[in-house]
């Protein structure tokens, strides 16, 4: 066997490890957050198409896992066409993901009694390839199943959201488990923006990027999703956390 032929074996080798760890091409499509310190943090500037990403809340509380309903209804709302949304919990708010730039007429809900059908679900969307995104709601993401969908994900080029929702302080430490997914965000609420008149200003988030596969981790202040999905980089907060050194990495 020439050397050539064996250096085009091994090229074909790699390339297939690297899809598989969910590594793409350098010019895979990615969806920015159209903020630079927040989007030059992630491989490509954004989060990768055909890939799995997961979220939860900064809690086990409803309202850090509103935040984070919103903040995947946000990242779907700014890619383009249909988003199937499972879940096994009939209480998801239409007006506001509405709010959060996800037009309800845009969304196709498929609500399971068992986890395991979220996950068959979202793994039978994934492998459809005809869809904006798909967002399924899950308290635990086995390795074994992350991979499924990851896999399917790759093979059509769709975003797959993952919100971790929990009812029980207990199962929150399952979220430190690896999984197969590209990136992986908690987010939690944080005080309104201030505003000089009475009233209530923009809804503010803690946004932790826990994890991304090539990339470093971060957090960011934000503002909420906008009516078209988008966040926005806000000053620290006075009472907010210790990120003097962030800062520093993002000078000017």
């Amino acid at each position: 066997m020439s050397r050539v032929h064996n250096s085009r074996v091994i090229d074909e080798l790699r390339d297939r490890i690297a899809g598989l760890e969910g590594r793409g091409s350098k010019n895979a499509a990615v969806l920015p957050f159209g903020v630079r310190q927040i989007d030059e943090r992630l491989p490509g500037g954004g989060l990768a198409y055909g890939a799995l990403h997961e979220i939860a809340g900064g809690g086990t509380g409803t309202v850090d896992g509103a935040a984070a309903a919103l903040f995947a209804a946000g990242i779907a709302a700014r890619a383009n066409g249909k988003v199937l949304w499972c879940l096994t919990r009939p209480d998801l708010f239409a007006p506001a993901l509405s709010q959060a730039g996800l037009h309800p007429d845009r969304v196709i809900y498929c609500q399971a009694d068992k986890e395991e059908d979220v996950l068959a679900s979202m793994e039978e969307g994934l492998s459809f390839g005809g869809l904006a995104a798909v967002v399924g709601e899950l308290v635990r993401l086995p390795m074994t199943a992350s991979r499924r969908l990851q896999l399917a994900a790759e093979k059509t080029g769709t975003i797959g959201l993952v919100v971790r929702r929990w009812r029980r302080q207990t199962e929150a430490s399952d979220y430190g488990n690896p999984t197969a997914s590209s990136t992986r965000w908690r987010v939690s609420v944080l005080p309104s923006e201030p505003l000089p008149v009475a009233g209530v200003g923009r809804a503010r988030w803690l946004a932790e990027l826990m994890r991304v596969k090539a990339g470093e981790c971060a957090e960011y202040e934000i503002g909420a999703c906008d009516a078209k999905g988008c966040v926005c980089l806000l000053p620290v907060s006075a009472n907010g956390p210790d990120q003097t050194s962030w800062r520093g990495n993002h000078a000017g």
